[in-house]
């Protein structure tokens, strides 16, 4: 769940260095996933995500239920709510950090996911469309079965202020913000609740690669490669903890 970043502006000064330096948004329509498909089964009154990292059970009733080994939450509430549909909620202690509203089309085979993340000091909202690729177990819930995204049809994932400096990168993003050199070492993102460090390396003026550690292990590796006109930046996020690749184009706002 990455997976995105109020936004502390940075002042003209300080946004006056290099190509990297400003406001970026997230173009919608080129955020793509690859790679391992989302698996889960709702069967027996349980819900499963056996693709999350680690995978996790509970009871699918509509109360909240302990989770253990996750980095972002430690409670989950599965719900259905209709015989194609279901909601599940995630918190981490009293806060909830996000929901999604889950429906499989009639026929089964496209699954539309409308996705509220709280983690940030603004809301953050998505709405995805995913391929079914594998049946659902027999006597489930048509949410089972392996899903393949297919594209972002809504949503604002808000934008990203970047400023990079000849020691290092600082980014800003929802609340979440990290200032880290470009040596190796791991810096902590303040304000994320899964506690990551990210450390970088700057391949040249206009690449610069991020490598993100969660509990003693690392979980993605980044790339951020700045257009020659200097208009776009592409992102290549190669989430290790989940087998998939997600890439996207942020566009220079100022």
């Amino acid at each position: 769940m990455r997976l995105l970043f109020p936004t502390l502006l940075l002042s003209a000064a300080a946004l006056a260095g290099t190509g990297f330096d400003g406001t970026w948004k997230t173009n919608m329509e080129s955020l793509k996933t690859t790679g391992e498909p989302v698996v889960l089964l709702l069967a027996g009154g349980e819900y499963t995500c056996s693709s999350c990292n680690p995978p996790y059970t509970v009871k699918a009733d509509g109360v909240e239920h302990k989770v253990t080994g996750q980095a972002y939450f430690d409670i989950a509430k599965v719900k259905v709510t209709g015989p194609n549909s279901a909601d599940i909620v995630l918190k981490q202690g009293s806060k909830e950090l996000v929901r999604f509203s889950d429906t499989v089309s009639a026929d089964g085979t496209m699954l539309t996911s409308k996705v509220t993340n709280l983690v940030g000091v603004q809301t953050v909202t998505d709405e995805l469309t995913a391929k079914r690729v594998a049946a659902a177990p027999a006597d489930s819930h048509p949410l089972s079965g392996s899903w393949v995204e297919q594209q972002h049809v809504g949503g604002d994932l808000l934008p990203v202020q970047y400023r990079m400096t000849a020691e290092g990168l600082q980014m800003r993003w929802n609340g979440q913000s990290y200032d880290a050199k470009f040596d190796g070492r791991e810096y902590p993102v303040a304000g994320d609740p899964g506690k990551t460090t990210v450390s970088l390396k700057k391949i040249d003026d206009g690449t610069v690669e991020e490598i993100d550690h969660r509990q003693g292990k690392i979980v993605d590796e980044i790339s951020l490669a700045l257009a020659k006109d200097g208009n776009t930046i592409t992102v290549i996020d190669k989430d290790i903890a989940h087998g998939q690749t997600i890439t996207y184009t942020l566009e220079k706002q100022r």
